[in-house]
């Protein structure tokens, strides 16, 4: 018994000490952060620095008289930047402050709203002829290099309203093809602020008391749990199960991909041959599946530390329950040795890894599956739907754990039956891995079907 678990323990080593020192898994790990930070930090400058200055003409046909002088107020350069600067705020003003002190500095405000654009007003008279200013915009570009983007027609009771009518009119909008959408946005938020202005002055009303009655701050909600209560953040509620499961699906694929690829390489290039003279295949596979699950731990360990220190920079580690953190790797272990047992008796079985292809595509498919289902399954946590899958192996480890990283975690009864479902199903499918590799090692010729399997498990 000691010799065989020092020989397991000899494989894993060297299945974990190969993987780690190469060079290819290095970059790998460092990959994934580096991309992150390169869409966070690196992609929103360079876009806008590179975006385009717009310049260009909006002719205006104003059949109330009274919005065309509001409208060339509200397409202002500083007006826009105003609207894009309340607008980039309200937009934070839910997430920690931290975050939002970061995210309002000058500098930052800066990048985030960019450069207005050059709208120079035109207006046209009331009577003017429609199709012929539609004309106007297939007309690219006036003589003096300013582009046609927009003809706005504000209609006669946009205002005021017709008589015996308590609904306004509104305005139609003509915009040439291939128009920047950033310039349809700013003509409607400029467009509503102009008609709002106009109407309230209609009606001798003041503006500020207006805004004041309208205006509900929308207030944080708090979380109550058990014994605590904390800030409710929707962004961090709603990325959690994502970050969760798809943590659990990168940890699988990590080891159970190379335990693929490696005990298919060994097979094809007759290097098991030797390591079965030193080894049983048991002792091999049990070596190469713990060497794979170290290095998956490892790789798991150093995104998890890279999540605790972010949330911990943005003083956010208070919304993270510590108790999640153990559940995935309780449920990542019981996910590992599943699939690991399947990846491992198909590399056994083929001969090529293009053999492996067909063998591998429905495992995959389900292990995706629950992530895929991420969403409809941490908006509900509790459903039907939810329940079952939290039961139904190979899937009911990533199912579970996207309902604990939820706003409404499952009950602690549920977690421990579905670890314990987990388990049997792993231990039953390690038990059917394990013939396979014992048999498939030394086989060759043509790639098995699932047929072949299970008559290779009635052999061995």
């Amino acid at each position: 018994m000691k010799q065989s678990v020092r020989r397991i323990g000899l494989v894993a080593g060297r299945e974990f000490l190969a993987a780690v020192t190469n060079k290819g898994f290095i970059v790998g790990l460092l990959m994934m952060p580096a991309i992150m930070a390169l869409l966070i930090v690196v992609f929103p400058r360079v876009l806008n620095r590179n975006a385009p200055s717009i310049r260009g003409e909006v002719a205006v046909i104003d059949q109330t008289g009274q919005v065309a002088g509001a409208l060339r107020s509200a397409l202002a350069p500083e007006a826009i930047t105003a609207r894009r600067r309340e607008s980039a705020t309200r937009a934070l003003q839910n997430t920690p402050a931290v975050v939002r002190d970061a995210a309002t500095s000058p500098a930052a405000m800066e990048r985030a709203v960019g450069l207005p654009p050059q709208l120079t007003i035109v207006e046209r008279p009331a009577s003017a002829d429609l199709q012929h200013e539609k004309q106007w915009l297939t007309d690219p570009v006036a003589a003096d290099g300013l582009r046609h983007l927009a003809l706005i027609v504000v209609q006669p009771d946009a205002v005021v309203a017709a008589t015996g009518r308590t609904r306004y009119g509104s305005y139609d909008l003509f915009v040439p093809e291939n128009i920047d959408d950033r310039i349809e946005t700013e003509l409607y938020d400029a467009i509503r602020e102009s008609l709002v202005a106009a109407r309230i002055r209609a009606h001798n009303l003041n503006r500020e008391q207006v805004e004041a009655v309208m205006s509900v701050r929308r207030a944080t909600s708090v979380t109550v749990a058990v014994g605590a209560e904390r800030q409710t953040n929707l962004a961090f509620n709603r990325a959690l199960p994502f970050v969760f499961a798809g943590l659990l699906v990168f940890g699988v694929l990590i080891g159970g991909q190379t335990l693929l690829t490696q005990t298919v390489e060994e097979k094809s290039n007759r290097v098991i041959e030797v390591l079965l003279s030193a080894v049983s295949p048991i002792e091999l596979m049990a070596g190469k599946i713990l060497g794979q699950m170290a290095v998956s731990m490892l790789v798991l360990a150093i995104y998890i530390g890279i999540g605790l220190f972010t949330l911990l920079s943005f003083a956010m580690i208070g919304l993270l329950d510590p108790l999640l953190i153990v559940y995935l790797v309780l449920f990542f272990l019981i996910s590992y040795l599943l699939f690991a047992a399947v990846f491992s008796a198909v590399g056994a079985a083929v001969n090529e890894m293009r053999e492996a292809q067909s063998l591998m595509t429905p495992v995959m498919l389900v292990l995706m599956a629950p992530w895929m289902f991420a969403t409809v399954i941490g908006r509900e946590p509790n459903s039907t739907f939810a329940i079952a899958l939290s039961f139904i192996p190979p899937v009911n480890t990533i199912a579970m754990m996207i309902r604990l990283g939820s706003a409404t975690p499952p009950p602690t009864w549920q977690v421990l039956a579905s670890m314990v479902v987990g388990l049997a199903a792993a231990c039953g499918v390690t038990w059917f891995a394990a013939k396979v590799f014992k048999v498939g090692l030394l086989m060759h010729g043509k790639a098995p079907d699932m047929a072949t399997l299970m008559r290779w498990a009635k052999q061995a």
